[in-house]
């Protein structure tokens, strides 16, 4: 892969607490090597910024921190060369019906900043989009945009999926790509799976 491959393109990450450090910092240190920029969203609920926090799923794991001052809420997905959903919980928290503490409705599970940001992009077939292990999630309540695209995810999101439409393909390389959407099973695959991504959006310039 060629060194500034990415050059000027703009990279879209959605997160929240409960987010994989390792997984940011590759998006980070990965894709300014290669000349793109990337922003990281998540929901403020009004506030200038939040401090999230990552993953614990084992006793005494050491917790990280980063502080996020963009809301999906904010910014057109169409502004973005390649828009991903970060692993783990995070999609599940960024589908909060907003205001917090909210009942909601089932008329309103598509209303989530992070969901519209993530669904809006989805109906842009020249943006490369990508979700990572439980990822899909940020979808489910989008299924007119998940029917029939062939995806792989974390066996979690399995039922979900499938229930939204999706066409589930067990690839042993664990990652597959379907036209402009790339997906892997766990943050296990995420070299390759960022190596997907960047190969997608290099071609889609050729």
């Amino acid at each position: 892969m060629s060194f500034k491959a990415l050059q000027g393109k703009k990279v879209a990450v959605l997160t929240e607490t409960e987010y994989i450090p390792h997984e940011l910092d590759y998006y980070s240190i990965g894709f300014s090597v290669l000349g793109a920029t990337v922003d990281f969203m998540t929901n403020l609920w009004g506030a200038a910024s939040r401090t999230i926090v990552s993953d614990v799923d084992a006793p005494g794991k050491q917790v990280y921190s980063m502080e996020v001052d963009k809301d999906p809420k904010d910014y057109d997905p169409n502004s973005y060369d390649i828009v991903l959903i970060s692993a783990n919980y995070c999609s599940v928290r960024l589908r909060e019906i907003p205001p917090m503490g909210s009942l909601g409705s089932i008329e309103e599970l598509q209303t989530p900043p992070a969901v519209q940001f993530f669904k809006k992009a989805m109906e842009n077939k020249q943006i490369v989009k990508g979700a990572l292990c439980h990822g899909l999630w940020i979808l489910t309540p989008c299924p007119e945009v998940l029917k029939e695209r062939r995806v792989i995810c974390h066996t979690v999101v399995l039922a979900d999926i499938h229930n939204a439409g999706a066409v589930y393909v067990p690839d042993p390389s664990h990652v597959v790509v379907d036209r402009d959407l790339v997906t892997a099973r766990s943050a296990a695959d995420l070299e390759s799976y960022f190596d997907a991504i960047v190969k997608k959006a290099i071609k889609k310039d050729n």
